[in-house]
């Protein structure tokens, strides 16, 4: 059974090119779920249309050789999209308050999808799995093995959510004054509800609790729906 599956990826058939568009689809949208979820600008959509994107690409080029019977190198196009794929990383990357860069796991994420889409158009359906789950666990679980390493540092992060919009400035204006934050970032909302948005705010420790209460004041004030430490 295995060893058909894998035949039927290996034939340049139009079912089989069917189907690894398909699989680069759900390898894509593995990924691009996991920054959705984290409210990234490049999320579901983009890392299908990018994983597929390079699947088309890689499909085209293997045309060219197994059915036109030209001698060009079929891996040609494909080897265009890793370096063109930087374009689209580079957007994704932005620079947060006095040295913080924020979107480089994103941009990394976007170019392990183009070459886990070309896998998927060239056939290889094994690798393209297996890449898959490495770069879905390593957005998920180290992601969690820095946040205990931030936590250890010298920084402190906090998550703010509001359902009133027209805060957003003053609030800001507010914990850059009376926190020293240094990085502010408005991001999608983590409770899911619509109209609400959230704030991500690094702040340094002075002393031990200081921050905590400051926070826990703002969790009084009205248009506040919560204000937590954030890990």
């Amino acid at each position: 059974m295995y060893h058909a599956i894998i035949s039927f990826f290996q034939a340049y058939t139009t079912p089989s090119v069917i189907v690894r568009m398909l699989l680069a689809v759900a390898c894509g949208g593995i990924i691009g779920m996991e920054r959705g979820r984290h409210g990234r600008a490049a999320g579901l959509r983009t890392h299908v249309l990018v994983s597929v994107g390079a699947a088309i690409s890689a499909i085209v080029g293997l045309y060219t050789t197994e059915i036109l019977g030209y001698s060009n190198d079929p891996l040609r196009v494909g080897a265009q999209v890793i370096s063109g794929i930087g374009f689209l990383g580079v957007g994704s990357i932005l620079v947060v308050g006095k040295s913080h860069v924020r979107g480089l796991t994103t941009a990394a994420g976007l170019w392990a999808t183009a070459s886990i889409g070309l896998a998927c158009g060239i056939g290889y359906a094994q690798i393209a799995c297996a890449a898959t789950l490495i770069v879905f666990m390593t957005m998920t679980v180290m992601s969690r093995l820095e946040a205990s390493a931030r936590f250890e540092s010298n920084n402190e992060r906090y998550y703010i959510e509001l359902s009133d919009l027209t805060m957003v400035n003053g609030l800001t204006a507010e914990l850059r004054q009376e926190l020293d934050a240094a990085d502010i970032t408005v991001i999608k909302a983590r409770s899911g509800v619509t109209g609400n948005i959230g704030i991500e705010v690094v702040v340094p420790v002075v002393r031990e609790g200081e921050h905590q209460e400051k926070i826990r004041l703002l969790q009084q004030r009205d248009g506040i729906i919560m204000a937590v430490r954030s890990w």
